[in-house]
């Protein structure tokens, strides 16, 4: 067993194209670390519905030049097979290390299988390599991203031609294809022959974020932004020029890409302590509103003042508010979401009139719904130009949600005032996560399959009047790995993360708010009902 795991790490040696990881790995055979060796070479890195995503370093278990170029061949050979010998892939990248190396890689598949390729100028925002794909009417499109992920990992994120991620059969096919790459030596890989997009593709994207605004509103909200450390700053602030707004403050700390993200534990808005900076640059320039991207600028995150402090808002209660915003400006089409998002969107869009869908978690799913007007999930995700860009877009939502605290600001009003508003008028919709972040995956499959062998009864004294193992799909769903409980008043999901190493829980309570008096007393009452929610929850999970 040991002489067959050395014998493996060194062929992966003997083609490794990168000095580091090539290093790495010979370092680990040298000093017959045998520990290293074993969870590196264990498997390969799985080809999924998130593409791939994963710590950096040598071996297939790995993300690294080698895992990226078999992942390239894949692509290529799924494509021509599809009938796209000669169709352009167009290849996005972030800030994080490698990424560069990983797209140029890409570029050098494509163009070796007979592919045309064109990568963008630099780092840019994924929104802009999902946008770019239809603009150019590219067969298919890479975007080397770990979004918000540890500064150790990275990720390949594929999309076809129309514009939105790879869904099943897709990534099964693809997968195949990476498996039946038998080594490097076979595959070609000329160092030039693409093209390197100019500045063009980015100035048609900027064009298009006008469009999501509404041609005569206020544009009056004054905001602090952050990046996150990520590749967002220049194209929001070119944006946000662009459509008149006051330039944002910015927190300077993050302001820079910067791949060792190393202010924040996490650089992702929602963990703990992420949007600290922000805030203190919110109480030393008083402004409506705080936005942040995560480090690809997919994701949106907003802030506002509550009783004197700053809080984020809960990406359910932004959506609840741009769904409404649009609702308000007269928007047709169909309102869609994952099924982890808060169901006050779905009353939105029935007392509007408007179409409505429930989709798979990801927005590989949501992008696909027929006649998407906008679509959003609890994850800070928002997708309002679904013409220009069939994926979440952290610039494009901070516009409109910037225009409606500028609507509401030139009312006196803000946006918690809307959300008073909201829960009023649907009932209080409030919506918590029991996220639990392991280093053992052994403890997520332990926890499924109690829950599946053990159901619980009840929650927080409330009778579960609805089990469903989504497994076995439903009428509106294919099958996937989670698990739906309603109960009267409030709705569960609990389903393993697809991109981090995370048991995820969703919880809802709704609670009738009959008027504005009633808000506080609904609030304290949601409020408990999801602590006994959760607690109740990680007993019966055995988390």
């Amino acid at each position: 067993m040991q002489d067959d795991l050395i014998a493996r790490a060194q062929a992966w040696l003997a083609e490794d194209p990168d000095p580091e990881t090539r290093d790495e790995l010979a370092k680990l055979i040298d000093t017959g670390d045998l520990t290293q060796l074993a969870e590196r070479f264990s498997g390969t890195l799985q080809f999924g519905t998130a593409g791939l995503r994963g710590e950096l370093g040598a071996g297939p278990m790995r993300m690294n030049r080698t895992v990226v170029i078999r992942a390239a061949a894949g692509l290529a050979a799924y494509l021509k097979k599809h009938g796209h010998e000669n169709g352009l892939v167009v290849i996005g990248y972030d800030a994080r290390h490698k990424s560069e190396d990983f797209a140029r890689d890409t570029a050098a598949v494509m163009t070796g299988a007979g592919l045309r390729a064109a990568v963008l100028p630099r780092p840019l925002p994924t929104p802009v390599l999902a946008y770019a794909i239809r603009h150019l009417g590219a067969v298919a499109g890479v975007e080397v991203t770990a979004s918000h992920n540890p500064p150790r990992d990275n990720g390949y994120k594929v999309y076809l031609g129309d514009g939105s991620q790879i869904v099943p059969p897709a990534d099964i096919e693809i997968a195949e294809e990476i498996a039946a790459v038998p080594s490097l030596t076979v595959v070609p890989r000329p160092t030039e022959g693409w093209e390197t997009l100019d500045d063009s593709v980015l100035d048609a994207y900027l064009a298009r974020t006008d469009a999501v605004l509404a041609p005569d509103s206020p544009r009056t909200a004054r905001t602090v932004y952050t990046a996150m450390h990520g590749v967002g700053r220049d194209v929001l602030l070119a944006a946000f020029e662009r459509a008149g707004f006051p330039a944002p403050a910015l927190v300077a700390e993050q302001a820079d890409p910067d791949p060792d993200f190393p202010t924040v534990a996490f650089p992702n808005p929602e963990e703990p302590g992420a949007m600290d900076l922000a805030f203190a640059k919110a109480r030393e320039t008083a402004p409506d509103l705080v936005i942040a991207n995560d480090p690809d600028a997919d994701r949106c995150a907003v802030a506002v003042k509550d009783n004197d402090e700053w809080r984020m808002l809960r990406g359910d209660e932004v959506g609840a508010l741009l769904a409404a915003h649009l609702v308000n400006r007269g928007a047709q089409g169909t309102f869609a979401e994952s099924i982890v998002s808060s169901s006050l969107l779905g009353r939105i869009a029935e007392k509007a009139n408007l179409p409505y869908e429930e989709t798979l978690t990801g927005f590989k799913w949501i992008a696909r719904v027929d006649g998407l007007r906008y679509g959003y999930e609890e994850a800070l995700g928002y997708c309002v130009d679904p013409e220009g860009v069939r994926d979440k877009d952290g610039i494009t939502a901070a516009l409109l949600i910037t225009e409606l605290a500028s609507v509401l600001k030139a009312e006196g009003r803000t946006l918690l005032d809307l959300l008073d508003d909201l829960a009023v008028e649907h009932g209080l919709h409030a919506t918590d996560q029991l996220s639990v972040r392991v280093q053992d995956l052994s403890v997520i499959a332990n926890a499924m399959r109690r829950l599946r062998e053990q159901p619980p009864t009840e929650l927080a004294g409330l009778t579960i009047t609805r089990a469903e193992d989504l497994t076995k799909g439903t009428d509106t769903l294919p099958p996937t790995d989670g698990l739906r409980y309603t109960l009267d008043g409030a709705r569960v999901i609990v389903r393993p993360s697809g991109t981090e190493p995370k048991l995820k829980c969703y919880l809802e309570v709704v609670v009738p708010v009959p008027t504005h008096a009633d808000l506080s007393a609904a609030r304290s009452k949601a409020a408990d009902l999801l602590a006994t929610i959760k607690r109740d929850l990680s007993a019966a999970a055995g988390i």
